[in-house]
């Protein structure tokens, strides 16, 4: 009999990820599976009980989160430089890495017959470095270099990264208790929207950065432009963020690379326009939106960060794709099963 590491937060989603833990323990224990349960008073208590057992001599097998994106981050932070595989339980509000590795939200049954049946997959990781924990730029100015290992502190993400309007959005959103949901950052953004939209951004990608195509024709290199104003800059590890919103729609999660998001200044009536479709998963098509991929990116201006719909801090920062950096239990058909 093999053993799993369960990682619960009750306040996910408001209890979703308390239901969908109590619901897989069930399922495991049905088919001997061992588990052993964490749920810290903290995040800090948290990240510090799944780096003690992972680096234990009797390792789990696998790691399980029992909640949304934000409990996935404080998880992958302890999971650093760690070969155990991490499978979801999704239970929070957005779920966005789920849904990116089409892992069921609603169905924890399902959900933990994938991390006994599933595959191993491993996918790239976004790094941020802001503030105290950034690295000194080097003397060239450019962001393509070798960076070495993170600066202390540097924080691993596996879905978006927001500043700007998207970051004020999800902090609100945080401090929201209604309505459930991704009505909830629906709302957020609505009422962000009679504060101030555009601030002066600068932003700095290296000669391999690319102009993703969307339409016009033009993918090829680019250079660093002046300090323009901005409403936000999301790079995306993966597509969606917020509950399916779909910010950086060309990103994948196995590409060695981040997809940058840049939404300039535009007046509210356009960016109310903008939101219903950034909130029903469609592409966002606007003039004043222009859309890199890039294996690093350095982001200046007065304005939040947030990873994985967690604060962060303040820009300016460092973004930074980690290839290859997390095996994840995902839905394989006819793979070897990982609990037998």
């Amino acid at each position: 009999m093999r053993e799993i590491l369960l990682v619960t937060n009750p306040l996910s989603g408001h209890g979703k990820g308390l239901a969908a833990a109590t619901a897989a323990r069930a399922r495991f224990d049905a088919r001997g599976v061992r588990v052993r349960e964490v749920c810290g008073a903290t995040a800090d208590e948290t990240r510090r009980l799944v780096a003690a057992a992972v680096a234990a001599p009797e390792a789990p097998a696998a790691v399980v989160c029992a909640g949304g994106d934000g409990l996935i981050c404080v998880v992958l932070q302890a999971l650093a430089g760690s070969d155990v595989p991490l499978g979801l339980l999704p239970g929070g509000t957005g779920n966005d890495l789920a849904r990116e590795l089409g892992i069921p939200e609603g169905d924890p049954e399902r959900a933990a017959d994938i991390v006994c049946d599933g595959t191993v997959r491993t996918i790239d990781l976004g790094l941020v470095e802001t503030g105290e924990h950034m690295l000194p730029a080097p003397e060239t100015g450019s962001v393509e270099r070798d960076f070495g290992d993170p600066a202390p502190g540097a924080l691993r993400f596996a879905t978006v990264a927001a500043t700007g309007f998207d970051a004020r959005v999800t902090l609100r959103a945080n401090r929201m208790r209604r309505p459930k949901g991704s009505l909830r950052y629906s709302l957020a953004a609505l009422l962000e929207l009679t504060g101030r939209l555009a601030v002066p951004y600068r932003i700095e990608l290296p000669d391999s950065a690319r102009k993703v195509d969307t339409g016009d024709g033009s993918t090829g290199p680019i250079t660093t432009g002046p300090v323009a104003e901005a409403v936000m800059v999301a790079v995306g590890n993966t597509r969606s963020y917020g509950g399916g919103m779909l910010i950086c729609p060309d990103a994948a999660l196995d590409d060695g690379l981040l997809d940058v998001t840049v939404v300039g200044r535009m007046t509210r009536p356009e960016m109310a326009r903008l939101l219903p479709a950034l909130a029903a998963g469609r592409r966002i098509e606007h003039p004043a939106v222009v859309q890199y991929r890039t294996p690093s990116v350095r982001v200046s201006a007065a304005a939040p960060v947030t990873a994985d719909g967690e604060p962060i801090g303040m820009l300016p920062a460092v973004f930074r794709a980690l290839p290859a950096a997390r095996p994840m239990l995902v839905p394989g058909a006819n793979s070897p099963r990982m609990f037998p």
